[in-house]
């Protein structure tokens, strides 16, 4: 993988396990259930996948500020 990434313009420090998890993080930005996300990764714990594979992106935080916007204001 370091022999290919050198001969591209990605980052030369991506590995599969980051590769893994970024897969991993945009299945749940597109709301991709855990279940199928654990059956992807062949995980039978959710705690792993939580804890190791999902991250917060920053699609995830813009939308989650615009539903509390839209919460706030339905309120009014």
């Amino acid at each position: 993988m370091k022999r290919l990434l050198k001969r591209t313009d990605l980052n030369e420090d991506l590995t599969p396990h980051s590769l893994r998890q970024t897969h991993t993080s945009l299945l749940a930005e597109t709301r991709v259930s855990l279940e199928q996300i654990m059956n992807r990764l062949g995980h039978t714990d959710n705690q792993s996948t939580k804890n190791v594979y999902l991250h917060v992106t920053q699609e995830m935080k813009k939308e989650a500020s615009q539903k509390f916007g839209e919460l706030m204001r339905s309120l009014r």
